[in-house]
């Protein structure tokens, strides 16, 4: 008897839990993995231990903490994010401090939520970024907006600058000084990357074949010098501020 391959959208959502704290740890995979389509792959305790599960079972959703031993959440998800393209991460912390915030998206943090979110929400999140979407939770997206609002808007002093943060707001490619400036199609998919599309909704959004569209989103990307689609979606904002 001949099989036929699994179709990918009936394969289970592939996921890898990373947190410090193993209550968290396996209260997250036991929620997540009773879920529909969920598959929970691996628990790792540390940045390390996550790098190394990642390479192993190419996940195809990264919860992960910020601040655990060895290596952090932010190494780990720059480590994963560079070798495993098609791997995204969710960020789930207690923190939201601005340089963590920046740190994260600039690694290639898809979403970025806190410990306080709902199930619902943590789970509506894991299925969007696997979709192609980008999330932050409502208290963090403001968070980062009011901060590249007011570098984007205003040049600091010396002092300022030094003590600043690094923004992404910062850099000439958000402040929208470009070497080659986007085409009208290009800032018409920004608009909707930063309303949090993916290439399948935009490329029905705009009437392109949704191969077409990634082609559009990684020129979009190089002309803004930007990590993620997270990181391409702040920098929409900024521009049109």
């Amino acid at each position: 008897m001949s099989t036929t391959p699994v179709d990918a959208a009936e394969r289970p959502l592939r996921l890898l839990i990373v947190d410090d704290q193993p209550l968290i740890r396996r209260g997250l995979a036991m929620m997540l993995a009773a879920e529909p389509g969920i598959e929970v792959v691996g628990q790792a305790a540390d940045g390390l231990e996550a790098i190394d599960m990642a390479l192993a079972a190419s996940p195809d959703v990264v919860v992960m903490d910020l601040q655990m031993p060895r290596a952090s959440g932010v190494v780990a998800t720059r480590e994963i994010t560079a070798k495993l393209p098609a791997t995204r991460v969710v960020v789930l912390t207690t923190y939201d401090h601005d340089d963590l915030v920046f740190e994260a998206i600039r690694a290639g943090a898809q979403a970025y939520l806190l410990k306080d979110a709902s199930e619902a929400e943590v789970l509506e999140t894991i299925r969007a970024v696997h979709r192609g979407e980008s999330r932050l939770s409502p208290t963090i997206a403001r968070k980062v907006m009011e901060q590249f609002r007011a570098f984007a808007t205003r040049t600091p002093g010396p002092d300022e600058a030094a003590a600043a943060p690094p923004s992404l707001a910062s850099t000439p490619a958000a402040r929208g000084m470009l070497d080659e400036p986007l085409t009208a199609k290009e800032e018409r998919i920004l608009g909707l990357i930063a309303e949090g599309m993916s290439n399948k909704r935009i490329a029905a959004t705009v009437f392109l074949a949704e191969g077409t569209v990634k082609n559009y989103v990684s020129r979009i990307m190089d002309k803004l010098h930007a990590r993620s689609r997270t990181e391409l979606a702040v920098r929409a904002v900024v521009r049109r501020n």
